[in-house]
């Protein structure tokens, strides 16, 4: 949200030692200004970055549910507006939106009928079962950090939750052992399988020191592993993905080759992208890493990216 081609420049270089080759530029709530301008920035210069590559935008707001705004500033959430993402329709890979809200349902269906390239995704969202089982018929075919930011499961009101259980839609985690406990972690696998994708969902201090940073205007603590707001609200993560594969491999009953198609094979699948695979005509992207998955090598392109020493 910094919106400057040194801000994208600092993430392209800084995420290869994680192990990640490329990733979507993600915008949060903010004023429309400012999303509009870290979009204009994505759109001119997510194409000079040297090191992961930017494959599209991920707009994670500001269609979203006010009572489940998380880290999110409530104030500038709005209704789907389609005019806001109009100039950027060509990269944008995803949203996330709560199908809830008002005017959800017409803009999911215009989404997924004209522009069948961007995965639409229900995250930050109150809805009920029945309501979320409805926008998946619409077009949501994705959710957004599953059980954070939504109602809690209940064997009354199952909710979003249950409805993304139950049902054949992708979903990914936030595997941080602060957003997720182990065994849920453990649970999630058991009933998605090649289903679950693993996201970091990290903020600014990723890959940085304990101590205060921003977040969309907001002022964030980090210590003991933890991201918060000032009220104890978790302000996304400061995960690497390397040690998000760790705990599932630690946590759960996952093979190593599920654990490393979560994040390769699955998502570039959904993303329709020529990534995840070593096979001809795919980007030639190789991370090496040893047995506690510390990254050794991250190959992009065919050319070495970052190289332990």
């Amino acid at each position: 949200m910094d919106a400057t081609p040194q801000a994208l420049e600092v993430l392209s270089t800084t995420l290869p030692q994680t192990g990640t080759t490329s990733f979507l530029a993600t915008t949060m709530t903010m004023p429309l200004r400012d999303i509009d301008s870290a979009l204009q920035n994505i759109k001119n210069n997510a194409h000079n970055v040297t090191g992961a590559k930017i494959v599209g935008i991920h707009l994670e707001g500001p269609f979203i549910n006010a009572s489940k705004h998380g880290a999110q500033d409530k104030k500038y959430i709005q209704s789907p507006n389609f005019k806001l993402i109009e100039k950027y329709i060509n990269n944008i890979k995803m949203i996330t939106l709560a199908p809830e809200v008002k005017e959800s349902r017409a803009f999911i269906e215009k989404i997924t009928e004209d522009y069948p390239h961007i995965v639409l995704s229900v995250g930050h969202s109150n809805a009920s079962y029945e309501e979320a089982k409805d926008s998946f018929k619409w077009g949501i075919s994705h959710a957004t950090h599953l059980f954070n930011a939504m109602p809690s499961y209940h064997h009354r009101e199952p909710g979003l939750v249950g409805a993304v259980l139950d049902s054949d839609i992708t979903c990914d985690i936030i595997a941080d052992l602060v957003h997720t406990h182990p065994s849920t972690l453990a649970l999630t696998y058991a009933l998605k399988g090649n289903k679950l994708l693993l996201i970091t969902d990290a903020m600014r201090a990723g890959c940085m020191k304990c101590g205060h940073y921003d977040l969309g205007g907001q002022n964030v603590e980090v210590s003991k592993g933890k991201a918060l707001l000032k009220d104890g609200t978790l302000a996304g993560s400061i995960l690497k993905m390397n040690e998000a594969m760790a705990n599932m491999m630690e946590h759960t009953s996952m093979s190593l080759v599920e654990i490393v198609n979560s994040v390769t094979k699955l998502p570039s699948k959904m993303l329709n992208i020529k990534k995840g695979i070593l096979k001809k005509g795919y980007d030639a992207d190789i991370v090496i890493f040893d047995e506690n998955f510390s990254i050794i090598s991250t190959i992009i392109e065919g050319k070495i990216k970052y190289k332990k020493v």
